[in-house]
């Protein structure tokens, strides 16, 4: 394991938290913006920072609803730099995350943003799981994933002794950080730059302006107004619902699902220094519980996964009656309600009851108890879903040409899914490319 002890300078922490401090909240007075990112998540941020790299005589403003950037997504997660193991070979997510992994850790060393290349073990704890493992390391050879192996029972042991299996997969490449931190450098990027940023400026309306250079008007529930050429939207947990202010469908309907972490406790951490993850099974949509240390020290257990009653519901009492009602009406939820019913009936008694959840763990590192372990935190996934019940796993895009000078001008990126983090500054690239072929920058 190695682990890259660069940090912030004093001077470098400074000018970025400066630099925060300083961002505009919002303004009373309308701007003109070449192109207006809406979403400071870490997509948004990476995407905006991209577009003024590609084109940097362009005035671009980044939008975002919040306080402070990467606050929903991108900051809470569990800070896994993923390898592009899971992903169907060809696939535009596999391809990304693959390129994503390589320029992140690039940026990085660049920024000495402090992480760590820990690597995962992908355990199989019985011969019934050794048949998926193979399919995964096959995979993974396809995507061109460095360096992985697989690794027999006593090379696990060696690896992590407190960890037993079968056989598992190993990815030495596989790492972790702060994908906060690393959005906010992205920010800060922009930011120096000449990228102007409105904070707590949460959009609820697009209007065709009067004014033909700048013709679409962006307001904020506060009736503050921005305009702008043209606009890209990365808005994650509320893509949807930003998606049909411009008259886009419904679908694909973002559904929250609630992600649990409990946290081992401090005296604990020594028995995980690699992620530590459970061979997916296909019948269920989710990877599974795992154990993945942190940047900060702590180890995290989990996630769960149980439908949120909103689309920023952290808490079990986060409940907005208007969105659980537009998801629970969803033809698209009702069928994989029905399909999973089993599944989600688990993950709610795991939600409850902390032991059923230390269960899944101890299959792999069996001297863990209900007493090594503590609440933790807490993140909501967007997940994609369409009218047929069908999980979304790939990017979509989405605009209206035809329907005026806002739909000819607004692209939405409705589904940027996991690993769009690790992803992020290839996810950047392509939409920057296709901002570029879209609107004939």
């Amino acid at each position: 394991m190695s682990l890259v002890n660069k940090l912030y300078s004093g001077a470098n922490h400074y000018r970025l938290t400066t630099s925060f401090n300083n961002c505009r909240r919002y303004s009373v007075q309308k701007k003109h913006f070449d192109i207006v990112v809406i979403g400071g998540g870490i997509v948004g941020s990476a995407s905006a920072r991209q577009l003024l790299i590609k084109h940097p005589t362009l005035n671009i403003a980044l939008v975002e609803k919040e306080n402070r950037f990467a606050f929903h997504q991108s900051g809470n997660n569990s800070g896994v730099i993923h390898a592009g193991i899971y992903y169907k070979p060809g696939s535009l997510k596999a391809k990304l995350c693959v390129e994503g992994l390589n320029l992140s850790y690039k940026y990085f060393d660049e920024k000495g943003i402090k992480y760590s290349k820990c690597g995962k073990l992908i355990v199989a704890t019985n011969r019934s799981e050794v048949s998926r493992l193979l399919d995964l390391y096959e995979r993974g050879v396809k995507n061109g994933v460095k360096d992985i192996s697989l690794l027999d029972s006593k090379e696990i042991k060696a690896l992590e002794p407190h960890c037993s299996g079968v056989q598992a997969l190993w990815s030495p490449h596989t790492g972790i950080v702060d994908w906060g931190e690393v959005t906010n450098s992205y920010v800060h990027d922009f930011v120096s730059m000449g990228g102007q940023t409105y904070l707590n400026f949460e959009v609820n309306r697009f209007s065709e302006s009067e004014n033909s250079e700048y013709p679409v008007t962006i307001t904020d529930t506060k009736e503050n107004s921005i305009q702008a050429k043209y606009v890209l939207t990365c808005c994650g947990l509320q893509s949807d619902t930003v998606a049909m202010l411009t008259g886009c469908p419904e679908e694909p309907k973002i559904i929250p699902f609630r992600g649990e972490y409990l946290y081992l406790v401090p005296q604990k951490s020594q028995l995980a220094k690699v992620n530590i993850y459970p061979v997916p099974d296909p019948r269920f949509p989710f990877l599974g519980v795992h154990l993945t240390p942190r940047i900060d020290g702590r180890v995290i257990v989990g996630p769960n996964a149980i439908l949120a009653f909103c689309k920023e519901g952290y808490k079990w009492s986060d409940v907005n009656s208007k969105e659980l009602k537009e998801i629970l009406n969803f033809s698209g939820f009702q069928k994989m309600a029905l399909k999973y019913a089993g599944f989600g009936l688990k993950e709610m008694m795991r939600s409850v009851f902390m032991p059923l959840q230390v269960m899944q763990v101890q299959k792999y590192i069996q001297e863990i108890t209900t007493s090594d372990v503590e609440r933790g935190p807490a993140g909501v996934r967007a997940q994609a879903l369409g009218k047929d019940g069908t999980l979304i796993e790939d990017f979509v895009f989405d605009s209206k040409p035809g329907s005026g000078a806002i739909g000819s001008r607004v692209l939405h990126c409705r589904n940027a899914p996991s690993p769009g983090a690790t992803s992020s500054l290839a996810i950047a690239k392509m939409i920057a490319d296709k901002i570029k072929d879209e609107f004939k920058l």
